[in-house]
C-alpha cells in the first residue's frame, strides 16, 4: 500500500488508532539485552517482530529510539550499558577549526549498517508499515558540540554553529535515502534539542535543515513524522514549517492546543508519558490516561494516540494490554471495567 493512502485511510477509519513510539518490550520478549539489539540489526528485528505479534493492534512498527547511531558515526565516543541505549560522552567538536575538519561519515560506518538491516527485515517481514528513525541536525549537533557548547554557539559563533548544522543536514539526508530504500514507510526524525529554541531560532537553526530532508524523501510512498518532545508550544509553528506529513509531540505540551495550530491534512500524533504513565503506572492508571486523552482530542480526526517519546526498558505488559484495551474500548463506545 502506499504511504499516502494507508494515510487517507487513518482519515475514514472512523475509529482511533494507536502507534506508540515502542520497542524495549520487545527486546524482552525476544530475550536479549539493549546492547545486543543496537549493535546487530538481526535481534533488533526479532524484538520488533515479537512486539507486533504480542500486541498486533499497533498501527505501525517502530525501531529502536537510538539517538546516538548518528553521533558515533561520525566518532563520537560513546558509554554502552546492558539495559539502556548508549549515550554520548564528552565533545567531539569544540571549536570552528574542528568543525572544519570534520569529516562526514560513509553510510558503512559504525552501526547504521545494523540499524538499515533492522529496517529492512522489518519492511520485509511484517505485513503493517514500519517506521524507521534518526536523530534531527540540531540535536545531533548538540550531541557533537555538546548541548550548552551549542546553546551558546547560535549566538557567539553563528557560522561555526551553521557549518556543523549543515554537515550533520548532509549526513542525515543520506542516511534517510537509505532506510527509504529499506522499504519501511516512513521516519520519525527525532528533534528533541530543538524544543529548547524559541520558534523563531527553531526555524533557523532546526526547521530549514529538517524541511531539506522532508523535501528531499517524502513523497506518495515514504512519510516523515517530525518528533520533538521538547517543544512546550514555544515552536509549533516552526516544525510545521518543516512541512512533514505526521508531527509527534512529548507529554509535556497540552496535546489539545498543539493540535490546534496543526493543519487538517496532517496527523498528530502523542503523548502519553512514557516513564510515568506507562512505566511507573497500574493497568488502570494507563488505561484511565488513555481515555482522557481520546476524549480531550475527540475533535480532531487526524490524531493518533502514541506514546510521548520511546518508552523504556521494564514496562510491564500489563499496562500495553491495558492502553491497547483503552483504545478499544473508546472505539466501541464504552470504557474498560
Amino acid at each position: 500500500m502506499q504511504t499516502s493512502n494507508w494515510i487517507k485511510s487513518l482519515f475514514h477509519t472512523g475509529k482511533r488508532l494507536a502507534l506508540p513510539i515502542m520497542t524495549h518490550p520487545g527486546i524482552e520478549l525476544s530475550g536479549h539485552t539493549v546492547r545486543e539489539a543496537v549493535t546487530d540489526g538481526a535481534i533488533h528485528f526479532e524484538a520488533i517482530k515479537a512486539l507486533s505479534i504480542q500486541f498486533p493492534d499497533a498501527a505501525a512498527a517502530t525501531v529502536i529510539m537510538d539517538l546516538s547511531v548518528e553521533a558515533e558515526a561520525f566518532g563520537a565516543p560513546l558509554r554502552f550499558t546492558e539495559d539502556d541505549v548508549p549515550t554520548v560522552v564528552g565533545q567531539l567538536v569544540s571549536n570552528g577549526k574542528e568543525v572544519e575538519s570534520l569529516s562526514i561519515p560513509s553510510l558503512d560506518t559504525a552501526r547504521i549498517p545494523q540499524f538499515l538491516t533492522a529496517c529492512r527485515m522489518a519492511a520485509e517481514g511484517l505485513g503493517k508499515p514500519v517506521l524507521g528513525g534518526c536523530i534531527g541536525p540540531y540535536s545531533l549537533a548538540g550531541r557533537l558540540f555538546g548541548m550548552t557548547e551549542i546553546m551558546m554557539a547560535i549566538y557567539t559563533e553563528p557560522a561555526t554553529a551553521e557549518r556543523l548544522l549543515e554537515k550533520c543536514a548532509e549526513f542525515l539526508l543520506a542516511y534517510c535515502h537509505a532506510l527509504k530504500h529499506t522499504g519501511i514507510a516512513g521516519i520519525v526524525i527525532a528533534e528533541p534539542a530543538a524544543g529548547l529554541l524559541s520558534n523563531e531560532d527553531c526555524n533557523t537553526y532546526s526547521t530549514r535543515y529538517v524541511h531539506r530532508i522532508v523535501e528531499a524523501v517524502q513523497d506518495e510512498d515514504f512519510m516523515v513524522v517530525l518528533h520533538n518532545c521538547g517543544n512546550m508550544g514555544n515552536c509549533t509553528q516552526a516544525m510545521i514549517a518543516a512541512n512533514a506529513r505526521a508531527y509527534h509531540f512529548g507529554n509535556r505540551i497540552n496535546l489539545s492546543v498543539a493540535a490546534a495550530e496543526i493543519p487538517a491534512d496532517r496527523l498528530i500524533m502523542g503523548n502519553l508519558d512514557p516513564v510515568c504513565v506507562f512505566r511507573d503506572g497500574t493497568p488502570s492508571t494507563v488505561a484511565d490516561a488513555a481515555l482522557r486523552l481520546l476524549d480531550s482530542m475527540d475533535a480532531y480526526p487526524n490524531f493518533i494516540i502514541s506514546t510521548g517519546c520511546d518508552t523504556p526498558p521494564h514496562v510491564p505488559f500489563e499496562n500495553i494490554r491495558a492502553f491497547y484495551d483503552a483504545v478499544a474500548a473508546y472505539n466501541a463506545g464504552r470504557r474498560p471495567e
